[in-house]
C-alpha cells in the first residue's frame, strides 16, 4: 500500500490498537504508564474482532499495528492476528522485550499471518538499553526475539526513542539496526506524556542537527528511516534534497510518507476502546464500543480539524511547509493543551512570521550532531 496514494480524509495509513496496558517492563518513556496487570475493561476478543471488521471497511490492506503495553500479555494475540489477516488486513506487532517473546510464540505469530515485527532498541549497549527499559536482560531478550523473527521470515522494524538520555547513542543504535538486518528504523522524538514526562527532550536546534544526521544515514543505509512525532524531518529532507527551495506538494519527491500525522493518516484505539488521533495525543473522539472506527475517523470534529493545515496556529500556520509537515500535533497538545498550536520542537521560523515563538522547556543545550 502506497501511503502517498491514500486519501487520509477517508482512511488512516496506520491504525494502532493498544491491546493492553499490561507489561513487565517499566520503561522511562512509557506513554501508557504500563502496569504488570491487565485492566478489567480491556476490549474483549469479540469486541476486538468487531473493531477489526470495522477497520476492514477502510479498504483493502488497511495497516493495523497491535501495540501495548505488551500485546503478548494477552493470550488471544495470535487469534487476533489470524482473524485480521483472514479478513484482508495487514497485521503487525510491537511487543515488549520480555520473556513473553519465545521463539515458539514468534513463529506462531508468523504462521498466523503477521506482516512485520517491530521491537525497541533504546541503547547502544545491553546496559544502556536495560537501564532505559527498567529491566535487566531486556536487551538480550529483544535480540533473541529478533533472531526468532528472522528465522520465521518476518521483516524487522527497530523503534528508538530520542531524548537527552539516548541521543548520544544514536550512532551505536544505527549500527545495531544494520547488524540485525532491519528493514526500517523508526526514530521517535519524545513527547512528554505518561512516564515520558520525567525525561528530558532534546533542544530544537539539536533536533535539527539529529534530523540532518538521519538524512545522511538514510542516504547510505540499506534500511529505511522514518520519524515519529517529528514531521519536520520532511522539511529537513526536502532542504537537503532540493536546494531550490520549499515545495508545497504532498509528495516530496524522495519517497517519504507525507501527511501522516496525528489524526491525518493516523489513529489510535486504546485498550478500553477510546479513539485518539495518536497515542501521544490522548484526547478522545469517541469509543469503538459505541461507534464505528470508520465514522469516528472520518466524521468527528477533532479528526477533521487535524486534517486542515490552514487551521494551524502560530508559526506552523504561517509556515510554507505546513502541507508536507504540519508539526507534531501531539507535542503541541502536550505543551499547550491545544492540538493546533505550533510544535515547540521545530527550530524553523518562516520568513514572514513575526508572532510569538513556542516555548520548549528543556535543559539539553548540546547542539552537536548525533556523532
Amino acid at each position: 500500500m502506497n501511503p502517498r496514494a491514500i486519501d487520509t480524509t477517508e482512511r488512516p495509513f496506520v491504525l494502532i490498537w493498544e491491546l493492553t496496558q499490561a507489561c513487565e517492563l517499566a520503561c522511562k518513556h512509557c506513554r501508557a504508564d504500563a502496569t504488570p496487570t491487565r485492566h478489567p475493561e480491556e476490549l474483549t476478543t469479540e469486541e476486538g474482532k468487531q473493531l477489526l471488521d470495522d477497520a476492514r471497511q477502510f479498504g483493502k490492506n488497511q495497516l493495523v499495528v497491535l501495540s501495548g503495553g505488551d500485546p503478548l500479555a494477552r493470550n488471544d494475540t495470535r487469534e487476533l492476528v489470524e482473524y485480521g489477516t483472514n479478513i484482508g488486513l495487514q497485521m503487525t506487532l510491537t511487543p515488549s522485550g520480555t520473556d513473553s517473546l519465545t521463539a515458539d510464540r514468534v513463529q506462531g505469530l508468523a504462521d498466523a499471518g503477521l506482516r512485520r515485527f517491530a521491537v525497541s532498541i533504546d541503547g547502544g549497549s545491553a546496559a544502556a538499553h536495560d537501564e532505559f527499559r527498567g529491566e535487566p536482560g531486556s536487551f538480550d531478550q529483544t535480540r533473541d526475539a529478533i533472531t526468532a523473527a528472522k528465522a520465521a521470515g518476518l521483516p524487522i522494524q527497530i523503534n528508538t526513542t530520542v531524548c537527552a538520555e539516548t541521543v548520544n547513542q544514536l550512532p551505536e543504535i544505527r549500527d545495531l539496526v544494520a547488524d540485525v538486518g532491519a528493514v526500517l528504523w523508526s526514530v521517535f522524538f519524545l513527547v512528554p506524556v505518561g512516564r515520558g514526562r520525567v525525561l528530558t527532550p532534546i533542544a530544537p536546534e539539536r533536533a535539527e542537527a539529529v534530523m540532518e544526521w538521519l538524512y545522511a544515514v538514510d542516504e547510505e543505509a540499506e534500511f529505511g528511516i522514518k520519524t515519529t512525532e517529528a514531521p519536520h524531518y520532511r522539511r529537513v529532507a526536502m532542504s537537503q534534497e532540493n536546494a531550490s527551495g520549499p515545495q508545497t506538494s504532498p509528495d516530496d519527491g524522495i519517497g517519504r510518507r507525507m501527511g501522516i500525522t496525528a489524526g491525518n493518516g493516523f489513529a489510535f484505539v486504546s485498550h478500553r476502546g477510546e479513539v485518539y488521533p495518536s497515542g501521544f495525543l490522548p484526547k478522545s473522539a469517541g469509543n469503538v464500543r459505541t461507534d464505528s472506527i470508520v465514522d469516528i475517523y472520518r466524521d468527528t470534529e477533532l479528526f477533521q480539524s487535524l486534517r486542515q493545515p490552514e487551521a494551524l496556529g502560530g508559526k506552523c500556520g504561517a509556515c510554507e511547509y505546513k502541507h508536507v509537515c504540519g508539526g507534531s500535533r501531539s507535542r503541541a497538545y502536550a505543551y499547550t493543551g491545544d492540538p493546533m498550536a505550533a510544535d515547540p520542537l521545530c527550530e524553523y521560523v518562516p520568513d514572514e512570521y513575526e508572532g510569538p515563538l513556542p516555548a520548549h522547556p528543556t535543559t539539553d543545550h548540546n547542539t552537536s550532531t548525533a556523532d
